[in-house]
């Protein structure tokens, strides 16, 4: 049986993985990711970056003994998933990511962090600021946010996935976005295309940034044909 993991976003956590696990046919060995400071798991000494939860990652394959899995990566996860299958490529079998932003800029990330101010969000989403309260307790939900956009404005200083790492990735890459996306661009993601060898690029129809927004059994067929073939 083909081992898939699956990893969530930036204030994400595994839970928000359910629909598509649920979409997915019985014959893979699933594993949901908690990624450290997320979803009540604190981050510990590894500390709240992309080559901290990579890292992390990294171990869990080990210690369950899993043979090159493949590795389903939504946003921030994606990224984690390829940061890894660049430094460690024995590890992987296969990515595939969704509305991974791979084109950090010192800019955009100063533009993506702007969002991420907690008294911002209660005030003018409320509903939002309660499901992150909930999602990630024990933790505070505050710093959930302030670390994620210092984890954004650092990949913004030194991005890991450079034109030149992407292109040395040797096994294969399904990059996925939804038409609707406002923060991933497609042209961004056609760039990351043509750069990995070999890479296939798909676009969801009617699709925005957020998970569940995306088609839990049109990503899950996707994700089936790219990880079977």
């Amino acid at each position: 049986m083909k081992s898939l993991l699956l990893l969530h976003g930036a204030l994400g956590s595994a839970d928000q993985l359910r629909p598509l696990a649920e979409a997915l046919p019985g014959h893979y060995d699933l594993h949901s990711l908690q990624l450290p400071g997320h979803g009540g798991v604190p981050a510990g000494d590894g500390g709240f970056s992309v080559p901290a939860f990579a890292g992390f990652v990294e171990r869990y394959i080990q210690e369950k003994g899993l043979d090159r899995p493949s590795v389903f990566g939504y946003s921030m996860g994606g990224y984690v998933a390829l940061h890894l299958a660049a430094t460690r490529p024995e590890l992987i079998g296969a990515v595939a990511t969704l509305a991974t932003k791979l084109d950090w800029t010192p800019e955009g990330a100063a533009r993506e962090a702007a969002g991420l101010q907690p008294d911002v969000i209660e005030q003018k989403v409320p509903a939002f600021a309660a499901a992150l309260r909930e999602r990630h307790y024990p933790l505070n939900w505050k710093e959930v946010l302030a670390n994620t956009a210092s984890l954004m404005q650092e990949l913004g200083r030194a991005p890991l996935l450079t034109d030149g790492v992407l292109a040395s990735l040797t096994l294969p890459v399904l990059l996925l976005l939804g038409d609707r996306d406002n923060m991933v661009t497609l042209e961004e993601t056609v760039n990351a295309r043509r750069t990995i060898p070999g890479a296939q690029l798909g676009v969801l129809p009617a699709t925005p940034h957020p998970l569940e927004k995306a088609d839990p059994k049109l990503l899950a067929a996707l994700l089936q044909r790219f990880f079977g073939s």
